[in-house]
């Protein structure tokens, strides 16, 4: 009765620290805190009212490049999602923070092992208290079964869990960062590649018309009506055409080698047949709500950190308490002869294990101000990450409504450009003028046409730049479009 009553009252103190198990020594996680966030986006031109974001990088992004309506553009971007060594970076690191959170969670469960260990032994002729009878040499033969469970009173276990879950969601928001700054990354490298065409097609035709316009003039010379200045400045209005068409195949030729680069593939054997018609701007939603924001990857990763470093807090005061396990073995010794199994040979051991360090030379304290302050360090790292957004956006959103209002004015310069050089023409072949103002109209109209190509450009790259701002897109629900001093 007495062993009875033993085994239930150790019973009912297990039961009882099992119940402890529910404690946490970690604070209450509050998500960090921003400062006082504008009610509505200062770029936007029918500003609507927004909610404070929450990091959501779950939510489906999609292709967001095929806004811009360019099959090649979706192909390049799916081989970028396949074969770019960066992403393959980020996927490995991803792979790796979820193997480490599978062995922290192993310590959640029962450790078991099983041991063997047969062994021929001698001991020492003068040991301490040794038998007249006791053999020299013996061999003796050891099976044991073990098992052992740590009870997490303080949480130590479940917090070092919910750290390496937070730092996994943070390695997965990494990888969807990696993704989407590369995607753009290309997105803008493409639309560069494309106004490079586009440009290399107004020198192009410039170049044609220069070459009649040397024609004529060395025609004229040869008649006596030129001067050999109008044959030169025909020829060096020419020879500088042909050096910025020069120029332009360059850049584009180092544009298409960072793209393969992007993809996986080599330079060398890369090659994107030339486009020449102009990539549209897209409406994109202009009074998007702040909600948008947790599309971002980056600031979810920032949170997820936040929140792991919360949870190491909780670990470091779990070194305070001590620790308890329960552990049990059972097994079979003998010294060699007869069956191992018998009943005679079995041991066994059944019983509670607590361990508790009373003086480290402040070591865990240590180690709880290092958690605090890793904490702090996340927690500001958040914020920056946010505040960054939210000023990103901005930036688009100013840059892309103000080169909208400069294409259009650019646009007009190089209409009017092209009829002073239409105008100019006449006169010259009417012998009005001399081929000094032809030049200038010409050389007006060139450089008029190339910054409104230009300016389009950096207009679609700045919705690039908006989309990627966004987190990869917008809600389908997004009402009132950027649609004013837009070009389409």
């Amino acid at each position: 009765m007495p062993r009875m009553r033993e085994l239930a009252l150790s019973g009912v103190c297990v039961i009882g620290l099992l119940g402890l198990g529910g404690c946490s020594l970690a604070p209450t996680y509050v998500r960090p805190a921003v400062g006082d966030l504008p009610d509505a986006y200062k770029g936007a031109v029918n500003p609507q009212g927004w909610t404070i974001a929450q990091p959501s990088d779950a939510a489906a992004r999609g292709p967001w490049w095929k806004v811009y309506g360019d099959p090649t553009l979706d192909g390049l971007e799916e081989k970028l999602t396949a074969n770019n060594p960066d992403i393959g970076v980020a996927l490995a690191r991803l792979d790796a923070s979820l193997a480490f959170l599978q062995q922290i969670g192993s310590q959640e469960a029962p450790q078991a092992g099983v041991s063997v260990n047969p062994t021929n032994a001698r001991q020492s002729d003068h040991r301490p208290l040794r038998g007249s009878n006791q053999p020299n040499e013996y061999d003796t033969r050891t099976v044991g079964f073990g098992v052992d469970y740590e009870l997490d009173l303080w949480g130590r276990i479940r917090n070092e869990v919910a750290q390496g879950k937070a730092n996994s969601d943070a390695a997965k928001a990494d990888l969807a960062a990696a993704r989407l700054s590369l995607q753009g990354e290309l997105a803008d490298l493409y639309i560069q590649l494309r106004g490079d065409d586009v440009e290399l097609r107004i020198v192009q035709n410039s170049l044609a018309a220069f070459g009649e316009g040397r024609t004529i003039t060395q025609n004229r010379m040869d008649g006596g009506v030129s001067s050999g200045l109008d044959v030169a400045r025909a020829n060096a209005q020419y020879a500088d055409a042909e050096a910025q068409a020069t120029e332009l195949g360059v850049q584009r030729a180092l544009t298409e080698h960072a793209i393969a680069a992007l993809i996986g593939e080599s330079a060398s054997n890369f090659s994107l047949p030339a486009e020449t018609s102009a990539l549209a701007v897209p409406a994109i939603p202009l009074d998007v709500p702040s909600t948008l924001l947790q599309r971002r990857p980056d600031i979810a990763a920032a949170e997820r950190r936040a929140y792991a470093a919360n949870a190491g807090i909780g670990v470091a005061r779990a070194a305070y308490f001590p620790t308890l396990s329960l552990g049990a073995v059972l097994g079979w010794q003998d010294v060699g002869h007869g069956s191992l199994l018998a009943a005679s040979n079995q041991f066994w051991s059944l019983g509670p294990l607590a361990s508790l360090s009373l003086l480290d030379g402040g070591l865990r304290r240590g180690r709880e101000a290092e958690a605090k302050a890793e904490f702090a360090a996340a927690s500001a790292q958040y914020r920056g990450v946010v505040l960054k957004a939210f000023r990103q956006v901005e930036d688009d959103l100013t840059l892309l409504q103000g080169l909208g209002r400069e294409g259009k004015q650019q646009d007009e310069a190089a209409d009017a450009a092209r009829e002073s050089q239409t105008l100019a023409t006449n006169r010259y072949n009417e012998g009005v003028v001399s081929y000094l103002e032809v030049v200038t109209a010409q050389t007006a109209a060139l450089t008029a046409e190339r910054t409104a190509e230009q300016v389009r450009t950096r207009q679609l790259q700045a919705s690039v730049d908006l989309i990627r701002a966004l987190g990869g897109g917008w809600s389908e629900g997004a009402s009132g479009t950027l649609q004013a001093n837009v070009r389409q």
